[in-house]
């Protein structure tokens, strides 16, 4: 059912004419939703990525964005919606957040079938 779904998506998210594709909107949405990208944090394909590495009080820690892209869509809609542990509230509709789960599953499969 999810799977289903998730093809569907690219079409209610257009459900009028649209000059950009569904995978532009999210793209450009993934890259600034709200002044800072997705990207910054949790990596090209929501990957995860280290954001910074630091000492405190002599012990080296690191800040890490985690990976988004195996998350579920209720996790993924909550942690958008949460502030905790760095990421800021982005104040996204829910039809923009659709697009940016859409977005992490296409780079998701992209990544996995060019893997093979």
């Amino acid at each position: 059912m999810r799977d289903i779904l998730l093809l569907l998506l690219p079409f209610s998210l257009f459900a009028q004419t649209s000059f950009i594709t569904p995978m532009e909107y999210a793209s450009s949405l993934y890259k600034n939703p709200r002044g800072i990208g997705c990207q910054n944090c949790h990596g090209d394909s929501g990957e995860g990525r280290v954001v910074a590495r630091y000492e405190d009080k002599k012990e080296k820690k690191s800040f890490v964005g985690p990976e988004i892209n195996s998350m579920d869509f209720n996790n993924f809609f909550t942690a958008l919606n949460v502030r905790k542990n760095g990421m800021p509230r982005y104040f996204l509709t829910h039809k923009e957040i659709q697009a940016l789960y859409f977005y992490v599953q296409e780079k998701k499969k992209e990544k996995n079938s060019n893997v093979k």
